[in-house]
């Protein structure tokens, strides 16, 4: 089966240019992402409905984050130039663009001349960590080859769908949205940046998903948080991928603090 899909393939060989294609298409929806976040200056325009829809963007980036892995997989089509391709993607969408988006929010929303300028800067931090992080995982993807099971450093992706997954609770209206929310969140992606050139070892989800067949604890967490998501979807995301960042650093915490014990004994 395997040597018959091989030789198609082989055959069709523009199937190699799809990882590429793919993304291409991640880093497209980041710049209509931008593009959209600057129609909340055009007074007939609903913002909040801006901003969701420039969330929702880099969420469809990152699923073709995702399928530009899988099919240059599938197609044995991974490459340096792949590698390269997907970082500066990466770094477009999970970097430039979630930035862009607070800091057209806090624009937006600020009733302070003060308060802009902290959240220009703040998300400065998160986009040349962005940039950092992404190098730095180049690097080590070209240095050492064998696939690890987490990362050093809070993901970009991770990072970015932390961000649109608060901007989907800000545009649910179960939140005031033009008082603490939009001060805060600067801040929060000013964390985020610290988070992504930390050493602090996430989890690589898609190896996760891969053993919940094999972990009945896993696959129950997994169902809770689907149905969770299902019952009340802006809450249900906030929660579910903000507690992926926040159980990062605690874990890393326990673990120095077990590792510092161990040490001492």
């Amino acid at each position: 089966m395997k040597k018959n899909f091989q030789r198609f393939v082989d055959r069709n060989r523009w199937l190699k240019a799809v990882p590429n294609t793919l993304t291409v298409c991640n880093s497209l929806c980041g710049f209509l992402a931008i593009l959209n976040a600057l129609q909340a200056y055009n007074r007939h325009t609903d913002t909040e409905r801006v901003f969701f829809i420039s969330a929702c963007m880099i969420l469809g980036a990152i699923i073709f984050d995702v399928l530009d892995g899988v099919a240059a997989r599938i197609f044995n089509a991974a490459s340096l130039k792949g590698i390269q391709m997907d970082s500066l993607a990466d770094m477009v969408t999970f970097g430039v663009t979630p930035a862009v988006l607070v800091a057209v929010m806090a624009h937006k929303y600020s009733s302070t001349s003060f308060g802009y300028p902290m959240a220009w800067g703040l998300c400065a931090v998160y986009l040349a960590a962005a940039a950092h992080r992404l190098a730095r995982y180049n690097v080590m993807t070209m240095v050492d080859k064998k696939s690890s099971q987490k990362f050093y450093g809070l993901p970009s992706t991770g990072a970015a769908a932390a961000v649109c997954s608060l901007v989907f609770l800000f545009c649910s209206n179960k939140i005031d949205p033009y008082h603490k929310f939009v001060k805060i969140l600067p801040f929060y992606v000013g964390l985020l940046g610290y988070l992504m050139v930390s050493n602090i070892r996430y989890q690589h989800m898609g190896k996760w998903l891969s053993t919940v067949r094999k972990s009945k604890s896993r696959l129950s967490l997994l169902i809770v948080a689907i149905l969770f998501i299902i019952i009340e979807p802006a809450i249900g995301i906030a929660v579910v991928v903000n507690a992926y960042v926040i159980y990062g650093i605690i874990a890393d915490i326990y673990t120095r603090i077990v590792v510092r014990r161990t040490g001492e004994n």
